[in-house]
């Protein structure tokens, strides 16, 4: 699913308003960023049914050059199956993973949100694929762009067992998967995830 043009213009027009508002020093030119940030910060509100204090706040989070957030994810097979985890937000389900976390690096942010959200414990292996969330037109309206490192992984140990954040942890196979969570992973990446696997020489994907 592609984001809606006035999301991608609401991202923009917020990222040109924080560069100004980190590199200006001429309080007219700040002004005229705090009020292009006013109107991204409407567009996003008007446009996902928050309210302006929301996604204001969530603006005002980020300092410096605005970057993209970086996310990891881990495909770890048992048995020619792929670790899922529901999730208690939606109901639905994903591979494991979540934001990357400062001073942890993306192989031991992987391996910790699998260990957190599954119980299982697991050794990234091999980085699959980097690959952009507006290019993958997975769904959702974050205000945010996203990266997400993909990686696969190999259990070490460990049992299922749910966190605050997931309410099942169980095995599938590619031709049995449950209904997953649009916004953090598709059909189509679990397939590719599946290809690295079974091929550990496939050089990484990125976009």
């Amino acid at each position: 699913m592609e984001d809606p043009e006035w999301l991608v213009w609401a991202r923009e027009l917020q990222a040109i308003a924080q560069t100004g508002l980190t590199f200006t020093h001429d309080k007219y030119d700040l002004e005229r960023y705090q009020r292009l940030r006013a109107i991204a910060v409407a567009m996003m509100a008007s446009g996902s049914g928050a309210t302006v204090e929301r996604i204001s706040a969530l603006f005002e989070q980020d300092l410096g050059y605005p970057t993209p957030k970086v996310g990891v994810r881990g495909a770890v097979f048992r048995d020619q199956r792929i670790l899922l985890v529901r999730e208690i937000s939606d109901g639905l389900w994903t591979l494991p993973g979540g934001w990357c976390d400062v001073n942890q690096s993306p192989r031991e942010c992987v391996e910790r949100e699998i260990l957190e959200e599954s119980g299982f414990r697991a050794r990234a292996v091999k980085l699959a694929a980097v690959w952009d969330n507006h290019r993958q037109r997975q769904a959702g309206s974050h205000p945010y762009t996203i990266y997400k490192l993909f990686f696969i992984c190999e259990l070490t140990g460990g049992e299922a067992s749910p966190s605050i954040e997931t309410s099942a942890v169980e095995f599938f196979a590619l031709d049995k998967l449950p209904e997953l969570s649009p916004g953090r992973v598709t059909p189509e990446q679990i397939g590719r995830m599946y290809e690295h696997w079974r091929n550990q020489e496939l050089m990484t994907e990125f976009d």
